[in-house]
This record gives C-alpha cells, sequence and structure tokens, in this order.
C-alpha cells in the first residue's frame, strides 16, 4: 500500500484562540475536498479545543506539540494524554528540536512519550535530525542512528507491527529550522533512506515501509513540491509557513 502523505504545521508558541479560529476562517476554503495528503495543525496547548471546533467537519486533524508521558500526577506545567485525549487531539509532535535544544529532553525520554502515545492511540511524530555541527563532522548518519534507534526502543518486543504503523518520523535538519536555508532534495531523500533502514533493523521491514517519514526544515510553497516529489519524503512538519493560511494551503496542494 502506498504511504499516504501526512502535511502537519507546527505552531510553536504563536497564535491565541482568536487568532487561531481566524486562522481556520480562511485556511479550510482553500483546502475544501483536499483528500490527496492527510492534514494535521498542532497549536498552543491553549488553542487546541478552539481549533478543534472549527476544524469539525473538515478533515483536518488536530494535535499537540507535546505531552507528558503519565496519565496523571504531580508535574506542574505538563499536559497528560488523558487530557489530549479528552479534547479530541489525534496526534502529538514529539521531540522536537527545540524541546531537546532548550527543554533537555532526551531519547530516553522521547522513548518513554511514545510509548505512552502508542498506547493511548495518538498518532506520534517523533523528531530527529542532526545540528550543523554534526552535519558538517560527516556525523548525520551517526545521529539519525542514534536517536531513530533509541526513540524506538523496546517498541519491537511490546507491540506488533500493525501497533506501530501509526508512528511518523520527522527528519528535521536542525540548522534548517527557522534559518530560510534548505536541505537539498537529495540530501534530504538520502536522510530518509537512511531513517527507513533503522526502522526496518529495530521494528522490521514491514513496519519500515509503512510508516511515514516527513521532511522538516524551512519548508515553504515555493520548494514544498520538489521535496515531496522524492519517493522516501511522505510529507512535511511546517514551521513559521504553516501561521499564514495562504501560506499552508499553498504547500498542502503542492
Amino acid at each position: 500500500m502506498p504511504r499516504k502523505p501526512l502535511i502537519a504545521a507546527n505552531w510553536k508558541m504563536y497564535k491565541t484562540p482568536a487568532q487561531a479560529q481566524e486562522f481556520f476562517r480562511n485556511f479550510l476554503p482553500l483546502v475544501a475536498n483536499h483528500d490527496r495528503d492527510e492534514m494535521v495543525v498542532c497549536p498552543s496547548f491553549t488553542s487546541i479545543s478552539v481549533v478543534i471546533a472549527a476544524a469539525t467537519g473538515s478533515g483536518v486533524a488536530i494535535g499537540a506539540q507535546n505531552m507528558h508521558f503519565a496519565d496523571e500526577g504531580a508535574y506542574t506545567g505538563e499536559t497528560s494524554p488523558l487530557m489530549l485525549k479528552a479534547i479530541g487531539a489525534t496526534h502529538v509532535i514529539l521531540g522536537h528540536s527545540e524541546r531537546r535544544q532548550y527543554f533537555g529532553e532526551t531519547d530516553a525520554l522521547i522513548n518513554k512519550k511514545l510509548k505512552s502515545a502508542l498506547h493511548h492511540q495518538f498518532i506520534p511524530i517523533v523528531c530527529v535530525g542532526e545540528v550543523l555541527a554534526e552535519r558538517e563532522a560527516g556525523k548525520t548518519d551517526e545521529v539519525l542512528t542514534r536517536q531513530t534507534c533509541d526513540c524506538l526502543a523496546g517498541l519491537a518486543t511490546g507491540i506488533h507491527a500493525s501497533q506501530a504503523s501509526p508512528i511518523v518520523i520527522a527528519y528535521e535538519p536542525v540548522w534548517a529550522i527557522g534559518t530560510g536555508k534548505t536541505a537539498t532534495p537529495q540530501m534530504a531523500s538520502e536522510a530518509h533512506a537512511h531513517i527507513r533502514a533503522e526502522v526496518a533493523k529495530v521494528l522490521g521491514e514491514e513496519t519500515a515501509e509503512s510508516i511515514r517519514i516527513l521532511y522538516g526544515g524551512s519548508v515553504k510553497p515555493d520548494n514544498a513540491t520538489t521535496l515531496m516529489n522524492e519517493p522516501d519524503i511522505d510529507g512535511a512538519l511546517v514551521g513559521g509557513a504553516s501561521l499564514d493560511p495562504q501560506s499552508f494551503a499553498k504547500i498542502v496542494n503542492y
């Protein structure tokens, strides 16, 4: 079965609930009846309920940018999978490079969150990627191997292949996020092929072929088509360009 592309918006720490509603008023008519790709928007926690209401019946799914692995507990400032499930979120971004860089998230922590996300039947978008110094040192494959294998650790013995299939991996070269720099289609495709090979080692060939791998790193309307034409690129995780409804619609309609 061909992998259905997924175009995901990561709004990061932008947009109030009112601004999020305004976005959907302008965005939804631009993607009406679009079913070639799956679409998901991940707003800040304060806008999730509002955006779910705005997107009802549209075919656009709504996700969170992070979650705790525990169902409940004394974790001030955190949001549990049960809370996200209760309001209707279906996707969750895990291990974004900004979570790693600014909040010290490790592959081991992301692994715990991933297992919780699968247990609660979310579609997890697990982020991996190298920083500029690692790419320049020729360590891209080494970094991707470590992050991919450590984030997926223990899944092969704990779940069946069909349960792992919802996992989405987003390759985000950290040096390309918010910088205007973009990995060339060849660079991105090589990284995606390497990630898929590592997934196969951990979860088997069948699961590796079913898992979607997105590209995330300064995706814009003018490079979306070229990137999406690469056979190993199954969609995009879009940051800044997803904040404008016209811009994001152009990416969705690549």
